[in-house]
């Protein structure tokens, strides 16, 4: 596995790989939350935001996450969707 040019550690594989451990540890940290005492419907979206500064697969969960909490909301509202 290359890191980079030439085998060398590059920024910007050296900040995906921050990213991805940072994002990561509080993703799981919130879905660890869904069960323990906590603010997990916070913390979840925040890992996936931040997941989200380097990964499309994350934005596109979070965008989805958004969508839902939004529809839950208005039904909770009850004005319809």
């Amino acid at each position: 596995m290359k890191l980079g040019r030439g085998g060398q550690l590059t920024y910007r594989w050296a900040r995906r790989v921050v990213v991805a451990l940072v994002g990561g540890t509080v993703l799981a940290f919130g879905i660890a939350l869904i069960v323990l005492p906590g603010p997990a419907f916070v913390v979840i979206p925040l890992g996936l935001a931040i997941l989200g500064a380097e990964f499309a697969w994350a934005r596109l969960w979070l965008r989805t996450v958004k969508q839902r909490s939004a529809e839950l909301l208005k039904r909770m509202q009850g004005r319809p969707s």
